[in-house]
């Protein structure tokens, strides 16, 4: 299901209680929330909603939901000055950031509950009491935020979690606690580079029993480090669970085959302490291990036979590989988190150890993240050192941590000297697709500063010496593409320049669905503005150079289509450029301004540039299409459609013309737009979702009402598509929500999308969602009577 509006998200089940009370809304507990609650019990609160549904050994517990945190700010008067606060922030300024940080979470931490939400919180808090026959039981508090455990995102424990609170003033302080880490320095650090919207910036806060943990670990149902689907990996070690995931021990590390569950290795870590729970008083203590405790598994062989089992069951009941964490005490096993792996890379395991007879192996590890990178060595005890890491260098530390990130973005490796495949410095090295090793225990002793090394994120292995790097980039993907889910909707790829051409094009895509020419077209006109390029008599060479980009792509991707959609700048973008102020307007919101098909009417000399260059490439390579961006009117389209039929370009065989579905007028246009000879209509949802909305998405103010989840979006994008089929035009969209929501990818699968265009990282997660709702839509049909 689409959520509603950003302000409201609930399941079919949820809509079902709507008319309840507000404590239904605003607590929640896991049996009657689902995976397809996200939005409104967060990442964490969701999954655990799922896994007890799907009879997995979960602790009991409830979530309080994203709108008990909204009515929170609200009534607190809060929202405001927060949103105030951040629409001024930058986030590169080291001492601004902190400032900030600090400033909004004291004001979370420092306003009153309000009585509309204390009681419902402190009501599901006794509720969870009687249920066992006790009174003020220990409880783990955790953040819950909506895109924490995405499919394509991770914030790597950047949220606050809170373990052992007794009583309900303590479990209402935690609960405040968890919506003020919401503006914790590395989190607006880290949601703000990767480019997440304001709508998207909440928390719900889960509160579940506290399992007294004997020992803990955690669970890939797939092997991060190589990408081998066939073996599950487990990690543990004594005591609770922050040992394992903060790298802070030396973990013992099993491989568990899927299919029989044998274990194929086993690497038994020295485990010098373990966190406790002290007694009834809810504190952690430190145990010192002595060394036949230490050097001992945490897990027998039956345990990891048994974890690797719930493992299974975990990834057939989502249809993905999953990273859990699970405790076990008094002989029962609890699952207590699940999440997509995140930045699962497709390498194959390596021939290491035939290597090694030929190259002097430093130092080895775990191999965390695929790759291979040379650097020298630089090692750093705290990030408060970052300053000494120069650019590629090779950076070794204990363990990072979340306030390590600005710091790791420098360097061309990462090697710790504890964690495991969940610490920090493996999950982020992950998603920045930097080679990691972790649990290296020699490596700040055997590696100095100003050593040149060679880091194998797969093998684990640190050579001495720059070797040279592997480009393996073309045979992975091409591994992927036989190996990925094939699909009846075609996906199809987004792309800007030529850099990755020959990489991209070996990935699972049926080709280019939009190839943005702005950046090729900056190159080319090397700084100019085109009309001042024109003035100079320099269009000829402009034509050159920008059929030399297209046609690299063109080779690439042979003979799968290229649909190259024309110039869409801005005017206040092209005001920057060389001669731009003499020639462009000066427009107070020229989102909704002087661009796309309306410009190339009002100065066709330039378009016609862009169609000579198409003319010319199409000679080499007819398999390259147009699309024409922010149509707005019938007769404008016209006007530039008979531009079009002058280049000849309509004349020939196979050729493509597509327009862009960005105006709400659009819906009403597409019956014209097939008579002019419109072969497709491409929906771009992020400028349909502003204009839906009435939202200028450059708008830092308006940010949290953006969201093309929206229904009266999803409702537009839905007459598009049956008006197009209506009308024999093929529908695509251009976007990343099918491949960040589930729920998104099934919505237009059952709408009847034609093929969806992703950016390139996000190719092998929306084909498995596609895959997932075309599976789930035949099975419908199957069953139904």
């Amino acid at each position: 299901m689409i959520p509603r509006s950003p302000r409201r998200a609930y399941s079919l089940a949820d809509e079902a209680t709507q008319k309840g009370t507000a404590k239904m809304e605003l607590t929640a507990f896991f049996e009657e929330i689902g995976k397809g609650d996200v939005a409104r019990a967060g990442g964490k609160g969701a999954n655990l909603g799922e896994m007890a549904r799907a009879g997995l050994p979960v602790p009991p517990g409830f979530v309080v939901t994203v709108e008990a945190y909204r009515r929170f700010l609200e009534e607190s008067g809060l929202a405001a000055e927060i949103d105030r606060r951040l629409a001024a922030l930058d986030v590169d300024d080291a001492a601004a950031l902190e400032q900030a940080s600090a400033d909004l979470q004291a004001m979370v931490r420092g306003a009153a509950i309000p009585d509309s939400v204390r009681a419902p919180v402190t009501d599901a808090y006794r509720t969870l009491a009687s249920r066992d026959g006790g009174a003020d039981p220990l409880v783990a508090v955790r953040s819950s935020a909506t895109v924490e455990d995405a499919a394509t995102a991770s914030y790597a424990g950047m949220f606050r979690t809170f373990l052992n609170v007794r009583g309900e003033e303590a479990l209402l302080d935690a609960v405040r606690s968890c919506w003020s880490s919401l503006f914790g320095a590395r989190v607006l650090f880290y949601r703000v580079k990767q480019q997440m919207a304001a709508s998207e910036w909440l928390v719900a806060v889960v509160v579940m029993r506290m399992v007294d943990a004997e020992k803990s670990g955690v669970m890939f149902t797939v092997d991060p480090a190589t990408g081998a689907r066939d073996r599950i990996v487990i990690e543990s070690a004594w005591g609770l669970g922050e040992t394992v995931v903060g790298g802070q021990v030396e973990i013992d590390h099993f491989e568990v085959d899927k299919e029989s569950l044998e274990i194929r290795d086993k690497r038994i870590g020295r485990k010098a302490f373990a966190l406790v729970r002290e007694g009834e008083s809810g504190g952690n203590r430190r145990v010192e291990l002595d060394d036949e405790r230490a050097n001992a598994p945490s897990l027998s062989d039956d345990e990891v036979r048994r974890i690797a089992e719930l493992g299974r069951r975990d990834e057939q009941h989502y249809g993905a590989p999953q990273d859990a964490e699970f405790a076990v005490a008094d002989g029962t096993i609890y699952m207590v988190q699940t999440r997509p792996i995140t930045t699962l890379g497709a390498a194959a395991p390596q021939q290491a150890q035939a290597q090694d007879q030929k190259r002097e192996v430093l130092v080895r590890g775990l191999g965390a993240s695929p790759g291979q990178a040379a650097g020298v060595v630089r090692v750093l005890q705290s990030p408060k050192e970052g300053g000494k890491l120069q650019q590629g260098e090779v950076l070794v530390a204990p363990m990072t941590a979340p306030d390590w990130v600005p710091v790791m973005q420098r360097a061309s490796a990462i090697v710790t000297a504890s964690g495991g495949m969940t610490s920090h410095a493996a999950i982020v090295s992950r998603e920045m697709g930097l080679p990691c090793v972790v649990g290296a225990r020699d490596a700040l002793d055997k590696l100095r500063d100003g050593d040149e090394v060679t880091v194998d994120g797969s093998s684990g292995a640190i050579y001495r010496g720059r070797l040279e790097a592997k480009r393996e980039e073309k045979r992975r993907a091409t591994a992927v593409a036989a190996s990925a889910p094939v699909t009846a909707t075609k996906l199809y790829v987004n792309l800007a320049g030529t850099a990755r051409a020959e990489e991209v094009a070996a990935m699972p895509v049926d080709g280019i669905g939009l190839l943005r020419a702005e950046f090729m077209i900056l190159e080319a006109l090397e700084g100019q503005h085109p009309r001042l390029l024109l003035e100079r008599g320099e269009g000829k060479r402009f034509v050159e150079r920008l059929a030399e980009k297209v046609e690299v792509l063109a080779r690439a991707f042979h003979p799968r289509p290229v649909t190259y959609r024309s110039m869409d700048f801005r005017s206040n973008e092209f005001r920057g450029l060389e001669g731009g102020e003499r020639f462009e307007p000066d427009e107070a919101n020229p989102m909704i301004g002087y661009r796309g098909c309306y410009r190339y009417v009002q100065e066709p000399d330039l378009f016609r540039l862009e169609l000579e260059m198409l003319e010319a490439v199409r000679a080499r390579a007819p398999h390259v299409h147009l699309m024409i961006p922010f149509v707005r009117t019938r007769w404008e389209f016209e006007a530039c459609k008979r531009l079009v039929d002058e280049s000849g370009l309509t004349r020939e065989k196979g050729f493509k013309l597509w327009v862009m579905a960005e105006v709400p007028s659009v819906v009403y246009w597409i019956p014209a737009y097939a008579k002019a000879g419109v072969d497709g209509v491409s929906i771009g949802s992020n400028d349909l979702t502003q204009l839906v909305l009435g939202i200028d998405r450059d708008s830092d103010v308006l940010a949290p009402l953006f969201d093309e989840r929206d229904e009266a979006v999803v409702d537009a994008i839905r007459r598009i598509i049956h008006t197009s089929h209506a009308h024999g035009l093929t529908a695509s969209i251009c976007g990343q929500a099918p491949s960040v929501h589930p729920e998104y990818a099934e919505m237009l699968v059952r709408a009847g999308i034609d093929s969806i265009s992703v950016n390139p990282d996000s190719v092998e997660v929306a084909r498995r969602h596609v895959a997932a709702a075309e599976q789930r839509l035949l099975l419908e049909a199957v069953r139904r009577p």
